[in-house]
């Protein structure tokens, strides 16, 4: 069970060792971990090998990282290379698999600028994939945004090549806004959905909820979907928390444990 430690980023701000060992007893495994700090080689303020052995100490795992890419959307090819050559270095210090593409900021979201994006992941996808990690893209609702006929997404999937580019696929946003279901995503792109971000939707508001408390069926879903080519799933909650985002993980893990574990 993996959890996306974005969900509970007060908490790692505040006492990261005290929260990690926090999200261990929950049940917790495995981990996703955002912030990096290439300049520094720096995860939560302490350097990657310290980090490395807090998770060995901890028996947990971050199998995948989100990086701050987008801040290099505009610069150079040879500053976007150097700085995911930082970020090579970080995720290979605490043994992580993937390198993800988590974002893209809200001026970059027309047609031209999704273009230039595959372009940029199928060159990182390249320079990761070399590294021997490997290289994935995550999805937010922006990406389904119709443009005069034409989605992100889909020049994205058209656009990258399956064996440099995978994707990491938000669950909740596909729900809320692709228009179609994760399995019929992944029916349509076998062998690219390799990690999972599993949240739930609020019934009423269409904000994030704690798993179980939402609109999306998990039950019905994660029993009939197909998981050939799943390596790696994290619950996430990026916010809307019903007390607090360390009860929201406790919450939602306990949902998790109870119905939804045995389908993956």
């Amino acid at each position: 069970m993996g959890l996306q430690l974005f969900t509970i980023r007060d908490a790692m701000q505040k006492d990261p060792v005290a929260t990690l060992q926090r999200v261990r007893d929950l049940g917790y495994q495995d981990s996703e971990i955002y912030g990096y700090d290439g300049d520094l080689d720096q995860y939560y303020g302490m350097k990657s090998k310290d980090f490395k052995k807090l998770l060995d100490d901890l028996q947990l795992t971050a199998t995948s990282g989100h990086y701050n890419f987008t801040d290099y959307f505009e610069k150079s090819d040879s500053d976007l290379e150097r700085y995911l050559d930082q970020c090579i270095t970080g995720a290979h210090a605490i043994g992580s698999k993937y390198i993800t593409w988590p974002w893209l900021a809200p001026e970059y979201r027309d047609i031209e600028n999704f273009k230039k994006l595959s372009g940029k992941l199928n060159t990182m996808g390249e320079q990761v994939n070399a590294s021997g990690l490997g290289f994935a893209y995550h999805n937010h609702d922006f990406e389904f945004t119709h443009h005069y006929g034409q989605k992100g997404y889909d020049i994205i999937l058209n656009e990258t090549e399956p064996e440099l580019v995978k994707l990491q696929m938000d669950m909740y946003w596909i729900m809320h806004s692709s228009g179609l279901s994760p399995a019929e995503w992944i029916a349509k792109n076998p062998g690219r959905f390799v990690m999972w971000h599993i949240k739930d939707m609020d019934k009423k508001t269409r904000d994030y909820t704690e798993l179980g408390n939402g609109s999306i069926d998990y039950v019905e879903m994660l029993s009939q979907i197909d998981t050939n080519a799943l390596e790696y799933y994290y619950l996430e909650q990026g916010g809307n928390f019903a007390q607090n985002s360390m009860q929201s993980i406790t919450d939602s893990a306990a949902y998790f444990e109870k119905h939804l574990r045995k389908y993956l």
